[in-house]
């Protein structure tokens, strides 16, 4: 988008025939002066809004207490608070799920992610696998799609974890590419430990437990037969050992499988449907993402661009460059988070030497709440939620739902202003739909709101009365923003045990539970005045809050309301649609020993 057709200008050659048209000499310099005279009288030089680039940057696992201008006082993030500086600050902005698939699919859509069927309805909250069949469904409408035809260009580059294929391995059907993005280049998965090699696993890590103790139990019933076979002390056939000694073979190769080619199957990065990197050379992804965003915005800066820079960072495992290890105060993953700022300023500064500042609405956040179970023995890996209760995984306290929100957008939004209303990542659709002159789906309900009247001050309230936290596909949580007085109360039907009791995190597992038996159901439940009350520590009750039984009311009635808008739909992380399928699994080279680079050295060049 050139600076000119932003502010609204009349080319030059247009000015020219319309001289030629009134008969008066052409000159080029005169005329341009008589027309701006004329239109800065009739009050028709505005700049014209509607159609800004739009840069949406998302971290991965950030904490709200790991940036600087959120109150983090030894993290550095010069470049995030300079964002915060020059724009406007969230201080309630809120995830609509605590995990990176639903949370994502979401933030894309609109809709809480169980309208999708992207939410978890069993144990898998999040997609396993690269070759499983579930993912956003192709009747779901992005913001990307809808700017698509209004003539933006759109890229996403870094995670998708949004899904790949359905049928058969080069159908694509989940891909960003039949999304609405016209150019991908990234992780179609999620970083995860099994992309670095010694690191415990993470995927289906309680499965793969199961899977060698199984093969331990039928290995010892193998030698046990075969010993009692040789001794004389037991009378069975040869076949049926053959078969056990078969079977415990094939039990073996699957579990020890499942920890070399996790690395292979799921840890790859794709431009566009091409793979180019089987596995992932994690030291090189972060210079690649960088240079790829880069030239998405030099490519593409004469004309409306969306550009959704899904970050890796701060996911384990912490891959970091030497540039920034052992330089920050808070270990590996402090080091993590200011490369992730020192990656967010070089996007910014191409904004700006492409002289794009003035004319690009930009956005910053993160999927969720910083993982506190994220731990190396006693070293901790995830980040700090600041004051707010909980972490990733939590689908009700603060500290799993609520994350950054900062917007810039110079001379269209104030600056160093921080807005203290509940928003919703959810709401950056509509947002951003209006901002590239769309129009929102009407077929279906979407449950985020427009927030430019709210940013520039035209309105003092967000438009959400009430705002609803699942943990998959439980209602954990609901608060009622009651305008009147300004309060926030939230109330709490579950909450997850913490183990060890009392410690603010569920250790010993990768995240804290949505429902069954280490879950707490609370009846009456519990309520919260977040306007006093931010780090939910004080439990209200009928003797302290004389509007208990009303505020419990009325937030019950608005539960049943927001209910009656559920509609069956396929449930994408079933069993079945999580599962591992050979046929889906994308793969560079020969099947199953999937491999290639085509990135070659270019990740290493210095930027």
């Amino acid at each position: 988008m050139g600076v000119g057709r932003f502010w609204g200008w009349t080319p030059i050659a247009e000015i020219q025939g319309r001289c030629r048209l009134s008969g008066a000499p052409v000159s080029c310099r005169a005329c341009f002066s008589i027309l701006l005279v004329k239109c800065l009288f009739l009050g028709i030089c505005v700049a014209d809004n509607s159609k800004p680039n739009i840069l949406l940057i998302m971290a991965d696992d950030l904490g709200i207490g790991d940036v600087g201008c959120y109150g983090n006082d030894t993290l550095r993030t010069p470049n995030i608070d300079r964002l915060a500086k020059e724009g406007i600050q969230l201080s309630q902005h809120l995830s609509a799920a605590p995990l990176c698939t639903p949370s994502r699919a979401a933030f894309l859509t609109g809709r809480h992610a169980f309208r999708s069927g992207m939410d978890a309805t069993s144990g898998y909250r999040a997609l396993q696998w690269n070759g499983g069949s579930g993912g956003l469904p192709a009747n779901e409408t992005t913001f990307a799609k809808i700017l698509q035809q209004q003539g933006y260009t759109t890229g996403l580059i870094g995670k998708w974890h949004q899904g790949v294929n359905c049928e058969f391995r080069t159908d694509h059907c989940h891909h960003p590419l039949n999304h609405g993005f016209d150019y991908f280049y990234g992780m179609p998965f999620t970083l995860i430990n099994d992309c670095q090699i010694n690191k415990p696993p993470e995927v289906d890590a309680a499965f793969r437990a199961k899977l060698w103790v199984y093969t331990q139990v039928i290995v010892l019933g193998m030698l046990t037969l075969t010993t009692g076979k040789l001794a004389g002390l037991i009378s069975v056939s040869w076949k049926i050992l053959m078969c056990l000694i078969t079977l415990s073979f094939l039990f073996f190769i699957s579990w020890y499988s499942s920890f070399g080619f996790i690395r292979y199957w799921n840890c790859i990065l794709m431009r566009n449907y091409e793979i180019t990197e089987q596995p992932m050379v994690l030291e090189r992804t972060a210079t690649l993402m960088l240079k790829e965003a880069i030239s998405f915005i030099t490519r593409n800066k004469h004309r409306p661009f969306l550009l959704f820079v899904s970050l890796l960072h701060v996911h384990i495992p912490l891959v970091t460059t030497k540039q920034f290890l052992g330089k920050s105060k808070h270990g590996l993953y402090g080091d993590n988070v200011e490369e992730m700022d020192w990656v967010v300023g070089k996007i910014l500064n191409a904004i700006e030497q492409e002289g794009l500042k003035n004319t690009t609405f930009i956005y910053f956040t993160s999927d969720h709440g910083g993982h506190l179970e994220a731990r190396e023995g006693n070293v901790q890996l995830g980040g700090s939620n600041g004051i707010y209760k909980g972490g990733k995984g939590m689908g009700g306290w603060e500290g799993g739902i609520r994350v950054p929100g900062i917007f810039r957008w110079p001379g269209v939004l104030p600056a160093g202003e921080v807005i203290d209303e509940p928003t919703s990542l959810m709401d950056i659709y509509p947002t951003v739909v209006h901002l590239g002159g769309g129009e929102m789906p009407h077929d279906r309900v979407i449950d985020g709101h427009n927030l430019i009247p709210l940013l520039q001050g035209t309105v003092k309230h967000s438009d959400h009365h009430f705002l609803f936290h699942y943990c998959g596909i439980h209602l954990h949580a609901a608060r009622w923003h009651q305008k009147d007085s300004n309060k926030v109360w939230k109330v709490h039907y579950k909450t997850p045990n913490f183990h060890p009791e009392g410690a603010g995190a569920c250790y010993g597992r990768g995240v804290c539970p949505c429902s069954g038996e280490h879950v707490t159901y609370h009846d009456p439940p519990l309520l919260f005045d977040l306007s006093r009350d931010p780090s939910e520590t004080s439990p209200l009750s009928p003797d302290t809050e004389p509007f208990y039984h009303t505020v419990i009311e009325r937030v019950t009635e608005a539960i049943v309301e927001h209910q009656k808008t559920f509609h069956p739909v396929s449930q994408q992380f079933s069993t079945n649609n999580i599962m591992w399928k050979p046929w889906l699994q994308p793969c560079c080279g020969m099947f199953p020993f999937c491999s290639c680079d085509k990135e070659g050295d270019n990740g290493h060049t210095a930027l």
